[in-house]
């Protein structure tokens, strides 16, 4: 109608011909977006934020998490736009042919080795603590639900510099773990500008929050390949011996029981009393004592 208008048609011509109102053509003219389609905008932008940093995230997360950033709706409606744009968890079942595959790497794998034979495979070595961290998540049931565990770990050492526990896998448990390890080897006076943080492909690590988190404490990423399980042994032995010392030796009731659980085996029993055959039968805590009073000296 308005490139009618340019050639001279009058507005009231082309309405009688389209059988228009020109009424509604002018207020349309005055504010072509409606406020109910301004809001479904804003909406639509909240749930695209939340699932660009949580791509595990269903429709319900992802409503919950518009309302906790202050944008509300009823559950049918971020359904409808999470279906309308294909915003799917990345763990949900696949439709049709196109089927999400597991997510690029958002780091090089700075461990990765590979031998005379061409097989690729990890080293997980370091000569001094904060050279290399690990880190990765772990979950386990309670009667009130599942409870999660993000856990960073020096391959030095092996002591548990850092991690963060949940009752939701979103992003936030991986930059939390991260910023409670990078705090606590700073109040201890060391530097951790470099150290390589390595991690497996999933959605929490590749998230945007977990690689500004990265970049902002100067550290180095680095990420394994899909559906290789030993690129990350070293993090899941730790793992192996917290499901067989606490996870699976009794049902925990309450979440908050088998957080405590969870922080007393790691902060009393693996750092202090579980003294390890590749540290010369020493514990974590007792190997980087050690470690730090030879270095004071030599300097």
């Amino acid at each position: 109608m308005t490139q009618l208008a340019t050639e001279r048609i009058s507005v009231a011509l082309t309405c009688r011909v389209l059988k228009l109102c020109r009424q509604q053509y002018y207020r349309w003219l005055a504010s072509p977006v409606t406020p109910a389609e301004w809001d479904q905008a804003h909406r639509a932008n909240a749930l695209f934020d939340a699932h660009r940093d949580d791509p595990e995230f269903g429709y319900r997360y992802l409503h919950d998490e518009a309302g906790a950033a202050g944008v509300s709706m009823s559950a049918r409606t971020a359904w409808k736009l999470c279906s309308t744009n294909a915003w799917w968890s990345s763990f949900g079942k696949k439709r049709g042919r196109n089927g999400k595959k597991p997510g690029p790497p958002v780091h090089d794998d700075r461990l990765a080795t590979t031998d005379e034979h061409g097989v690729t495979r990890h080293e997980f070595v370091a000569d001094h603590p904060n050279e290399v961290w690990l880190s990765d998540i772990t979950e386990h049931w309670t009667n009130e639900g599942k409870l999660y565990l993000c856990a960073v770990k020096d391959v030095c050492s092996g002591r548990i510099v850092g991690y963060s526990i949940s009752d939701r896998m979103k992003s936030s448990l991986a930059v939390a773990a991260l910023d409670s390890a990078v705090a606590r080897r700073r109040s201890d006076g060391a530097d951790v500008a470099g150290c390589i943080i390595h991690t497996d492909r999933g959605s929490q690590f590749r998230s945007r929050s977990f690689v500004h988190a990265i970049n902002r404490h100067g550290l180095a990423g680095s990420m394994g390949r899909v559906g290789a399980a030993g690129d990350n042994a070293a993090m899941e032995s730790f793992f192996a011996l917290l499901q067989k010392n606490v996870l699976d030796r009794q049902s925990w009731a309450t979440q908050e029981e088998l957080r405590i659980a969870i922080v007393t085996w790691i902060e009393r029993t693996y750092h202090r009393r579980r003294r390890q055959d590749r540290l010369g039968r020493l514990t974590p805590i007792e190997f980087e004592t050690i470690m730090t009073t030879a270095v004071e000296l030599a300097a």
